[in-house]
């Protein structure tokens, strides 16, 4: 991904702040810091980042960062001559580069104005001249000197402000939030209380959506044009395909296909993947199970580790049981099945294509295609049995 480029630093100040990591890795509604402060650089046009951090750090550090971002942290002993290759392979045309050397926190606002309580402090974020740099890396140095001198303000935002203790994290987490939904907003995105709706940096929304009261996004979520979210919804690494609404339901690590249904009070956990024109009602819970295009499961369902077909219909209360406290086994369902309500499915089983399942039905043997499987005891009225036993009036 072509862009600006920054070196940002991250202080080890473990040590004063008593922590167990950087301030810069402290989360501010959950995301950590770092990953705000990325977001707000890559939407004013870095794509290029080189960051010096101690070792044991690094891994989190690349977590802020999205895949697609050209990405260096090298090792402590060679950072010296992996930013002079940093710098020298950035385009010819660049001639400043951004520097970050501590906590810091970047708006297309001035905070004084969204009434934020802190006072603004000297800013951590500065711009320097790459061939400058380059010239002062040929020599031993101190970086934070280096730029008091040669380091001019970063100016690409009206709010450029230095994070100054752990304390002011918590202050400035509705000011942020409130920061990623005006960018959202300038691009098309519809949301309906600003002060119900949170969304982290990393997340990515499409034009035309419409974020409901007490809607959560969080991690990777990316959601599609034109879908409803909410209300009352969180999401958190979940992928959500166009014109497309989760209503009043939890996804994680899962992916939803386009023009879907989801909730109200659905839970779609990890490993799950819903195709596109699918119903997912309310209270179903689905699990590490893949469901095809034009599946309906309308109502109070558990599908758990299943490979469900196409244009399938999952009748009410239909399980699929999955564990038998020593082992989980896969349920297959093939296209065009209609699944009688009540039904339970005793994995592993498979369910042929275009089959029958009467309702009340428990299911341990696979049925073939276009079969009507009756698992259930036959009915037997016991004649005047109800009048032989009748309560007795007290």
């Amino acid at each position: 991904m072509p862009g600006l480029s920054a070196v940002v630093f991250i202080p080890d100040d473990t040590g004063k702040t008593g922590y167990s990591r950087p301030m810069m890795l402290q989360n501010i509604m959950g995301t950590p810091l770092l990953s705000w402060l990325a977001s707000s650089l890559i939407d004013g046009g870095v794509g290029r980042f080189f960051l010096v951090c101690h070792d044991r750090f690094r891994r989190e550090v690349r977590a802020c960062f999205p895949d697609d971002i050209e990405f260096w942290c090298p090792s402590a002993e060679t950072t010296s001559d992996q930013l002079h290759v940093f710098l020298s392979t950035a385009d010819e045309k660049e001639e400043d580069i951004i520097v970050v050397t501590g906590p810091a926190v970047l708006l297309p606002f001035a905070a004084d104005d969204e009434q934020f309580d802190g006072p603004p402090v000297a800013s951590n974020v500065t711009s320097v001249r790459r061939a400058t740099l380059m010239e002062a890396l040929d020599e031993k140095f101190i970086f934070t000197e280096f730029l008091k001198d040669h380091g001019t303000p970063y100016t690409d935002r009206d709010g450029v402000y230095s994070v100054a203790g752990t304390a002011e994290l918590a202050d400035w987490q509705p000011v942020l939030n409130r920061a990623k939904l005006y960018r959202l907003a300038r691009m098309g995105v519809e949301i309906w209380d600003y002060g119900a709706t949170y969304v982290d940096a990393t997340v990515n929304v499409g034009a035309g959506t419409a974020l409901l009261p007490g809607t959560i996004l969080r991690g990777q979520t990316s959601i599609g044009k034109n879908c409803t979210i909410g209300p009352n919804s969180y999401l958190e690494n979940a992928r959500v395909g166009d014109d497309s609404a989760v209503n009043a339901s939890q996804i994680y690590n899962s992916s939803v296909g386009y023009d879907t249904h989801v909730g109200p009070f659905a839970y779609i956990r990890p490993g799950t993947s819903v195709g596109n024109r699918v119903r997912v009602g309310d209270f179903v819970e689905l699990k590490n199970s893949n469901i095809g295009d034009g599946t309906k499961i309308s109502h109070l369902t558990y599908v758990g580790d299943s490979d469900v077909g196409k244009n399938i219909n999952f009748g009410c209360g239909t399980v699929t049981v999955n564990y038998d406290r020593a082992k989980k086994y896969r349920t297959v369902i093939e296209d065009n099945a209609f699944i009688g309500c009540n039904t339970n499915l005793i994995a592993p089983v498979t369910v042929g294509e275009g089959a029958y399942i009467a309702a009340g039905s428990t299911i341990t043997d696979d049925i073939p295609a276009m079969a009507l499987a009756i698992a259930r005891a036959r009915q037997a009225n016991k004649k005047d049995w109800a009048a032989k036993h009748k309560l007795k009036e007290k």
